[in-house]
């Protein structure tokens, strides 16, 4: 029997996940999270075989609860489930620490298989996931997206503050100082070469980095 955490802030989308891991005779979920912090907890008391984890969560994201299990718990294989398809979120949660990438778009079989995948000690990515990790290899360091220079903590900050959190309360999230929040603030703008916190609302809704 495999037994699953499940990650996910919207109830309704964890029933789905929960009735299509269970039509398979050899999973369990043991243990559900509606935010990141809970997500982490559960996965450091129950140990489960495998995490399923999104990316988008109230408080710490599903790229930093990645990061985390990866220290604390690395032998809990982590699969990213997520609505974003775009390359960024592809290479950073593979990064962070992640065996696979599912997008919510994809079959119920799919997920099933997935899990199967990475408890056996694999690797397992949608085919346009191994698109955008093979383009990323292709083009190199040439014609590299600013967003790449984004340091993973950067691109956190970026999704925060696109979505309204104020610098305290990023910092109470990552459990970092409102200075520092404010110096990531700093290199964000230098990076992207923008000019306020508009422009960076503006340039993450326009990769599709948050949804509203």
């Amino acid at each position: 029997m495999i037994t699953v955490l499940l990650a996910d802030d919207h109830s309704i989308v964890r029933d789905g996940l929960r009735r299509v891991l269970e039509d398979s005779s050899d999973i369990k979920v043991i243990a559900e999270a509606s935010d990141g912090e809970t997500a982490f907890d559960l996965a450091m008391t129950k140990q489960p075989d495998v995490a399923v984890i999104d990316i988008s969560m109230p408080g710490m994201d599903g790229l930093e609860v990645v990061a985390r299990m990866n220290s604390y718990c690395p032998k809990i294989p982590v699969l990213i489930l997520t609505m974003h398809e775009e390359e960024q979120y592809v290479i950073r949660a593979m990064e962070a620490g992640a065996m696979g990438y599912v997008t919510k778009q994809s079959a119920p079989e799919q997920l099933v298989a997935a899990v199967k995948k990475i408890h056996s000690g694999g690797r397992y990515l949608t085919e346009k996931a191994s698109e955008a990790l093979a383009l990323r290899f292709i083009r190199g360091d040439k014609n590299k997206h600013a967003m790449e220079s984004l340091s993973m903590r950067e691109l956190q900050v970026l999704r925060k503050l696109a979505t309204g959190s104020t610098n305290r309360e990023i910092a109470i999230t990552y459990n970092i100082s409102v200075k520092t929040v404010d110096t990531y603030r700093s290199r964000l703008l230098k990076k992207l070469n923008l000019r306020n916190n508009a422009d960076l609302s503006r340039y993450a809704i326009q990769n599709r980095l948050v949804e509203f």
